[in-house]
């Protein structure tokens, strides 16, 4: 039975998280059918926050939604925000790990024992709204509701000064949409979750442009035209200031050079603030992740805590090189292995397959060259559009591995991993078990001198990863 009301005073980790467990995760179930809408709302999240206090109403919040981008983009913004010397509170999806790793303090995961002091404080509350719940024929609060006021609370009782929160799903009806914002991010918007936040990018864009608040500045970093006008008609709505990428202001990127000699790390970002495209001197930074993409999301960055420094949150220009420079995210572009090479990148739309290609593109075109093997190791939720992710990767790859990890029902089964890589045009696949043994076997078709790459979903990278660290892991991701 899970814990309880009675139960709090000798709760422990292992017991909060298998009562949480116990909770409906859509992250591990896609909702179908009638009951699908039904299961989005703002109203529980509301109900859970009054009935512990109301922890968010005092928190000052940025808040960033978009389909790939959001989790670095918080992670750059809150980064840069530390570095300034502000108590900074940030929250992601998803954990690769541990479910630590989503609730952060000055970039430091609350403790175990502080989790499960959160959790002694939300449970009795969630107990009662499933027993009013039942009694009415609904649903109690899901697990990721659960999981955004834990992170309320301990937000709240560390009195973090500002609060950088990452949207799980969507927008409009996400249970960080409670927030009441200082200022609001989107980052770029494409297809994905199409069969719950509608099939065009205008439709999906609409639900991003939710968090959208009257008056609150938004900083846009969509590319779309479709997304573009959603998000400018919507801000228009809500009278929010609009500051819009390659609009109002412009930013290019230098990726490092293959040799490795480079101190540019991840690349350059040159920044132009103003809506002029090629004023004399753009801001220019070095960037710890690589990729236009990342250089994307830390422009966006950079921009929210210049309009941040603006309303009472100072913030040196030092502080944005360090923090830029500094923020890493596991599954991000991500080597892991050096013989073989093994980058592992989460990228899990099409989207995001075209930036993980773009930015592979110099070294896979080296390995070719170098007679090199280049192996994908690939493993994709059923929802999503696996066939238009592999065509991506056409050409790039002499091999491909394809699994399905073990952690999340939702993994797609390898024969139709294998349609997929036929109908894109790829190499027959060679088909693993797990990701452990599809790990050791594109190591051996890729030999000490070659590449791999391990995309498709964060429930893959994370298998992966704990199979390499021997840790323990329990997979939760939204967009994967």
């Amino acid at each position: 039975m899970p814990a309880s009301r009675t139960e709090a005073s000798t709760l422990t980790r292992a017991s909060a998280l298998a009562w949480l467990e116990s909770r409906v995760n859509y992250e591990r179930t896609v909702p179908t059918g009638a009951g699908g809408a039904e299961s989005f709302g703002l109203l529980r999240m509301r109900q859970l926050l009054t009935a512990i206090g109301n922890p968010h109403t005092n928190l000052r919040v940025v808040h960033v939604a978009g389909t790939k981008g959001k989790g670095s983009t918080v992670a750059l913004i809150a980064g840069i925000l530390t570095a300034a010397g502000h108590r900074v509170g940030h929250y992601l999806s998803p954990h690769v790990h541990t479910l630590e790793e989503r609730i952060n303090i000055d970039g430091q995961p609350i403790s175990p024992a502080d989790l499960v002091r959160a959790f002694a404080e939300v449970m009795p509350a969630v107990d009662a709204l499933d027993s009013c719940a039942e009694r009415q024929g609904h649903r109690g609060p899901t697990w990721f509701e659960v999981v955004t006021a834990i992170a309320m609370v301990h937000f709240a009782r560390a009195g973090v000064g500002i609060a950088v929160l990452e949207t799980g799903l969507g927008g409009r009806l996400d249970a960080t949409n409670v927030s009441h914002p200082v200022l609001s991010v989107i980052t770029n918007v494409s297809l994905d979750h199409m069969e719950l936040l509608g099939s065009t990018v205008a439709a999906i864009a609409a639900e991003k442009a939710g968090i959208i608040k009257r008056g609150c500045p938004v900083i846009s970093g969509a590319l779309d035209p479709e997304a573009q006008a959603v998000i400018v008609a919507t801000a228009a709505r809500r009278r929010a200031p609009l500051q819009q990428l390659q609009r109002d202001f412009h930013a290019s990127y230098r990726a490092p050079q293959p040799s490795g000699t480079t101190a540019d790390h991840g690349g350059v970002l040159a920044l132009w603030p103003t809506g002029t495209a090629t004023p004399p001197e753009p801001l220019v930074y070095k960037l710890g992740m690589e990729g236009r993409h990342q250089a994307w999301n830390a422009s966006l960055a950079v921009m929210a805590v210049r309009q941040l420094n603006e309303r009472g949150f100072p913030v040196p220009s030092s502080a944005i090189q360090h923090g830029l420079l500094s923020v890493r995210l596991p599954a991000r572009i991500e080597t892991i292995s050096i013989r073989p090479r093994v980058v592992i990148d989460a990228a899990h739309n099409v989207a995001s397959m075209q930036s993980l290609m773009e930015t592979l593109s110099g070294p896979l075109a080296l390995a070719a060259r170098l007679g090199q093997p280049r192996v994908l190791l690939f493993a994709a939720s059923g929802d999503k559009q696996i066939e238009e992710m592999l065509a991506e990767t056409s050409g790039h790859f002499d091999q491909i591995v394809v699994t399905q990890y073990v952690t999340n029902p939702r993994a797609a089964r390898v024969e139709r991993l294998i349609s997929a890589c036929r109908s894109a045009g790829l190499p027959p696949p060679q088909v693993a078990a797990t990701p452990g043994a599809a790990m050791e076997l594109a190591k051996q078709l890729a030999t000490p001198e070659g590449f791999v790459c391990v995309a498709g979903s964060f429930f893959l990278a994370a298998e992966i990863q704990a199979g390499a660290s021997g840790c323990p892991t329990t997979v939760k991701k939204t967009q994967g």
